[in-house]
């Protein structure tokens, strides 16, 4: 076995500004999925059939097709139908955002579904109209209780974002293939990558497991 980790030592701070793309990426998609998310769940749980269609429809798109088809579809074939460039840092986050908020809806969904239901029938009781009552008494539990699994979806993302180095994003991943190739080695930078994504998704389960025991306590 031929292994030297000192070979990649001059090459490290390189890789670790690859985290701050990374969680940057993740986190606007994350944003950006649960905005479009939220909007969806409320479409599936509404009245009105096309609109249900539509939620379901997309859902079922994001989620029946690999993740990295989409990004490349988003990137190269975009440019193609709208004869718009499009830059790989945007790719990534809308690929990301718009499948994200395919998973979050039905987080989101769920999560509205499992509020007591004896609370809507008191708000009607009360006379309290119907939207008032979605936005001020069942979204604020329901957000409450799909916390945790929003952050797995964090998660997920985080693991997931490693294929936009594909298309020449600078994430820890391709910086991580950039040093393989400067240097012709190809162990030691890919498993300096795996050892930072490993402390990455372990320190944002811990911080999902601190907020589930505090959400816990509040109750």
């Amino acid at each position: 076995m031929n292994l030297d980790f000192s070979q990649i030592v001059p090459s490290i701070p390189f890789i670790l500004k690859g985290i701050w793309v990374t969680l940057q990426i993740v986190s606007v998609s994350l944003i950006f999925g649960f905005i479009l998310g939220t909007i969806l769940s409320l479409f599936k749980i509404g009245k009105i059939t096309i609109l249900r269609w539509f939620a379901d429809a997309y859902t079922s798109v994001f989620r029946g097709t690999p993740l990295i088809l989409q990004l490349f579809l988003i990137y190269f074939a975009t440019p193609q139908i709208t004869g718009l460039d499009i830059t790989a840092y945007t790719a990534a986050v809308l690929t990301f955002g718009l499948n994200s908020a395919a998973y979050v809806s039905e987080i989101i969904r769920a999560g509205i579904l499992a509020v007591d239901k004896g609370q809507k029938e008191a708000a009607e009781a009360l006379g309290v109209p119907y939207r008032p009552m979605l936005l001020n008494i069942i979204l604020p539990q329901a957000i409450k209780n799909i916390l945790p699994a929003l952050m797995n979806e964090f998660i997920t993302l985080t693991k997931e974002s490693a294929i936009i180095s594909t298309i020449g994003v600078l994430d820890i991943m391709r910086r991580a293939q950039i040093v393989t190739a400067e240097r012709y080695i190809a162990f030691e930078p890919l498993m300096f990558a795996a050892l930072i994504y490993y402390i990455l998704v372990m320190t944002l389960t811990l911080l999902g497991r601190l907020l589930e025991r505090r959400l816990r306590r509040s109750d």
